[in-house]
């Protein structure tokens, strides 16, 4: 059986190495091979094997050769799309481009990453319509434990779709709940200062 602690203590080297390497890396190639595709082996896929993991798998709606940076296959299904950008690129500015593969394909979830920063996404408002939001960001270089957990849950042997659907819609909820929060306590609603008064007086 597959040791737990193995998978934190190679994602947490995999994350060494990108503190050392993000300088050197010049180009989107140079991030998915130094750092998306150890995560990839990490999570118990044969890289090298195309009943796993297809490179450039075509996702191809529009007739214009759209093609997603890896497909990760289980029992023949497509259970992952991973989106890749070069490592200094912000992740916000590419979302619509997974959103187009997420709708040509079956997977439940999809990953938009620059090596460093994991955007994951499902479509829990409509089926084989990517959700606007990530149901959860992990930062490679600054992962809780709690983090580590939510990557584990992709791994081969403990990946269950209706299992991580469930987290998602969790993590969907508690991060919206988290926004609100913060906002209120930036600049606090009319509603929140009301509701604290009434308990003060």
């Amino acid at each position: 059986m597959y040791n737990t602690m193995d998978f934190k203590d190679n994602i947490l080297q995999i994350a060494e190495r990108i503190e050392k390497q993000k300088d050197a890396i010049q180009t989107e190639e140079a991030t998915k091979n130094a750092f998306i595709m150890p995560v990839i082996a990490a999570w118990g896929y044969d890289i090298f094997n195309p009943f796993e993991v297809v490179p450039e798998m075509d996702c191809d709606l529009t007739k214009k050769g759209d093609k997603i940076d890896y497909a990760i296959m289980k029992d023949g299904k497509t259970i992952l799309l991973i989106e890749c950008k070069h490592c200094n690129q912000k992740l916000s500015i590419h979302g619509t481009q997974l959103s187009k593969y997420y709708a040509a394909s079956n997977a439940r979830f999809g990953v938009l990453t620059n090596g460093i920063e994991y955007r994951f996404y499902a479509d829990l408002d409509k089926l084989n319509i990517m959700d606007e939001k990530p149901f959860l960001v992990v930062n490679m270089l600054d992962m809780s434990d709690a983090d580590i957990e939510q990557l584990k849950k992709f791994h081969k042997s403990y990946f269950d779709e209706a299992g991580i659907l469930d987290t998602a819609q969790e993590l969907k909820y508690s991060t919206e709940i988290k926004n609100i929060l913060s906002n209120e306590f930036a600049s606090p609603s009319q509603d929140l200062v009301r509701f604290f008064a009434k308990q003060v007086y």
